[in-house]
């Protein structure tokens, strides 16, 4: 394989952001119109026995996942089993919110899209409880969550169950608000064991895995036997106020949830995967979806924020003038990945490390700007000023808290007549680029959050990242 111009210089780039946050191991590949043109492996799948990463290599690729759900659920409307505007109670009577005619109105296109109006619901935690019961290194996550651990949700039925009992501000009507929702993937699950007749991961074994040729790919890395050259997890966490990256073992899952972010997959499967939204549904010589079900998938059908949207498990961004990037991120203990689809390039990306935390956004934009000649630190987007009234900032200050235990302040500096966002111990001065929208940067990057009022005015929650964090009282 040729070496590119661009490779030495992103190459030292990733080194240093991998050094710099203790990443043991990553594996970076790119395909142009379905042919591999770069692959490089950083550091070792077991940092302590020094074993070395290829594109075999099988790491956990969390949400990512949510593709390969979202794909499940446009198969079987192809056939005729369902409609992505169908009621979700059509296939899951049991399921409750706290208002009933939102119940009623949420289709299974709201699940697809985070649109169903949750907010961050804490069910992840218990949903994973075993694995976390059997992990040392969950020792703080269930201390953290613990009223929330005191049964685990283990099936799709005790997740609605636990949905219906939980007391919860709904966003807004079924269509009107984005924010993140594991809960709608891992009942996006339940829908297509339903309708199917198949275990969730039955059918996509069945219908996505094999006739792909995703032959490392799997649920369970126990399916790949031991030892089969598959990744060693790492978690970092501080130690007397010492960052430090420890060995941690076991996996975590969670069967209520597995449609939401649990698969596990090689470099070289997730390409062979990426080339399906590239080709509008072709892939190993198998139209795995329709063009129109591959275009639906793809589509931007919500704003996220000032410069994403997303499809049906697909984040969609402009990524210049001429391109359009389609990408999803991973992460969970010892898992950060991101894929991503540059159709009008007919270029394909799969990002993989062994660690959570890794600095992937850092990574996915050095590759993107060195392979479009761009410089290693342009930004996705860039935006203009945009003044603000000094009555407005003072309005924004608060704690915003989710379910999921996220927390941001946002604090007036009044010396500097500017908002703060307070991340942990970390402070960053917030510049107004439009309307409710401030911009940030952290690591380098250059990251949007966005204050969301309600009908009165007032403003009632943060979102940031991918999600609507509320406003603690």
């Amino acid at each position: 394989m040729k070496r590119n111009e661009w490779e030495a210089s992103f190459e030292a780039y990733v080194q240093r952001l991998l050094d710099d946050f203790q990443v043991p191991g990553a594996i970076i590949a790119v395909a142009k119109d379905g042919e591999l043109t770069y692959e490089k492996a950083f550091g070792y799948r077991d940092r302590e026995t020094q074993a070395a990463i290829d594109l075999d290599t099988v790491f956990g690729i969390g949400s990512i996942t949510k593709s390969f759900t979202c794909m499940a659920i446009m198969q079987l409307q192809e056939e005729g089993q369902l409609s992505v505007h169908d009621p979700v109670i059509t296939y899951l009577p049991e399921f409750r919110t706290p208002n009933e005619a939102q119940t009623k109105s949420i289709t299974i296109h709201h699940f697809m899209t985070h649109t169903l109006g949750f907010p961050p619901l804490p069910s992840l935690i218990p949903a994973m409880l075993p694995s976390l019961q059997a992990d040392p290194t969950a020792e703080s996550l269930l201390h953290h969550f613990e009223a929330e651990c005191q049964h685990p949700i283990d099936s799709f039925e005790k997740l609605m169950a636990y949905i219906e009992k939980f007391p919860f501000e709904l966003l807004g009507p079924a269509g009107t608000q984005f924010s993140y929702s594991n809960e709608a993937f891992g009942l996006l699950g339940a829908i297509i064991e339903r309708v199917s007749g198949k275990t969730y991961e039955t059918y996509v074994h069945e219908h996505l895995l094999q006739p792909l040729g995703m032959e490392r790919t799997v649920f369970h890395v126990e399916e790949l036997g031991e030892g089969d050259n598959t990744t060693m997890l790492y978690t970092p966490r501080m130690n007397d106020g010492v960052r430090e990256v420890v060995r941690a073992p076991s996996w975590w899952d969670a069967p209520s949830m597995r449609a939401a972010g649990f698969l596990k997959s090689s470099a070289r499967d997730m390409l062979r995967y990426a080339d399906v939204y590239r080709t509008g549904g072709l892939s190993n010589g198998t139209k795995i979806i329709s063009d129109d079900s591959a275009a639906k998938m793809t589509a931007p059908h919500v704003r996220i924020d000032l410069s994403r949207s997303y499809g049906y498990g697909l984040g969609v961004i402009p990524f210049s003038e001429d391109y359009t990037l389609l990408t999803h991120t991973g992460g969970l203990k010892g898992i950060t990945a991101q894929m991503f689809i540059v159709p009008e390039a007919g270029v394909t990306g799969i990002l993989l490390t062994n660690m959570d935390d890794a600095p992937i956004t850092n990574l996915t934009l050095g590759l993107l700007n060195s392979m479009f000649g761009r410089p290693l630190e342009t930004q996705f987007a860039t935006f203009g000023e945009f003044e603000v009234p000094l009555s407005y900032l003072q309005q924004c200050p608060g704690t915003y808290k989710s379910g999921e235990g996220d927390v941001a302040e946002v604090r007036f500096d009044e010396a500097n007549r500017q908002l703060e966002l307070v991340l942990g111990s970390d402070v960053f001065p917030l510049r107004a680029v439009g309307g409710d929208t401030f911009l940030f940067t952290r690591h380098n990057v250059d990251s949007l959050i966005r204050f969301v009022r309600n009908s009165d005015g007032e403003i009632k929650r943060l979102a940031m990242g991918s999600r609507q964090l509320p406003k603690a009282t």
